[in-house]
């Protein structure tokens, strides 16, 4: 499962970065660019965030689980 949610984080990262580059395009033409152009980066970088903090704690947890086994408990 692990190896998809980084595939995963890394295509979303690759989504997020072209809709900031379409963002900030937007904004150098003149005037207020559409709102769904200016909230577009919005929903990769929520999936972004909770894959990176599943990724982040995923070696935290690993750990715990090895040092409290179910073998472990009394």
């Amino acid at each position: 499962m692990t190896p998809g949610i980084r595939q995963v984080h890394r295509w979303v990262s690759i989504l997020f970065t072209l809709t900031v580059i379409a963002n900030f395009a937007a904004l150098s033409q003149g005037g207020t660019p559409s709102p769904w152009i200016t909230y577009s980066p919005l929903a990769p970088l929520a999936i972004l965030m909770f894959s990176g903090l599943y990724l982040f704690a995923l070696p935290y947890t690993l750990r715990w689980r090895k040092r409290v086994s179910p073998g472990a408990r009394s």
